[in-house]
């Protein structure tokens, strides 16, 4: 099986009915998209693997069950191994090598997509304007979204070998242009 976009997302919203966790996945694919063509890499393979990443979340949402239990679905619908380890590979309880530049990127931009987007909720620009500064600082107030593994994002960025503020400033400028569908105001709805 070829793995396209398309036949992901009809995955994902197959087995994924809330709009956060939604929302969430298109953030992520955003993000690591961005940097598939940063690395010059397959933009679709890597779209596939984000979208993909946590699609088994609502019936599995314990780390003894996800995501580990979504891999024989994922792989039952045919999905290439590359992708099925990938998803894996995100699981930080797992402890699975992420010995890949995919691999790498998205466990970078998981739990950094999702606090972005929701830095970008509280700010009435959303993400315009949003600076690498203002999200350290939101990352050292532990009242500030319930994230559950804030190490992971500076992990993240240490393992793909970028800097975080600039990590930061791709992940917001991969959001920017799906901001609307990510429930964020934008300069359009402002006016």
């Amino acid at each position: 099986m070829d793995p396209t976009r398309d036949r992901a997302w009809q995955t994902l919203t197959r087995y994924t009915k809330s709009e956060a966790l939604l929302r969430h996945a298109l953030a992520v694919e955003a993000s690591t998209r961005y940097y598939a063509r940063k690395f010059g890499e397959d933009e679709e393979l890597w779209s596939v693997a984000a979208l993909l990443h946590d699609f088994d979340y609502e019936m599995h949402p314990t780390l003894d069950k996800h995501p580990q239990d979504g891999a024989p679905i994922l792989r039952e619908e045919g999905y290439p191994e590359e992708i099925v380890e990938t998803v894996l590979s995100h699981a930080e309880h797992l402890a699975l090598p992420r010995d890949t530049l995919l691999k790498r990127t998205l466990f970078a931009c998981d739990e950094l997509s999702g606090f972005v987007h929701a830095c970008g909720l509280v700010r009435p620009t959303g993400l315009e304007g949003l600076e690498p500064k203002s999200v350290r600082k939101k990352l050292k107030q532990p009242s500030f979204v319930a994230v559950h593994a804030r190490g992971e994002v500076y992990k993240g960025a240490e393992e793909l070998g970028v800097e975080l503020d600039e990590h930061i400033r791709n992940v917001v400028a991969a959001l920017q242009p799906i901001a609307g569908e990510l429930g964020l105001r934008t300069s359009e709805s402002a006016s």
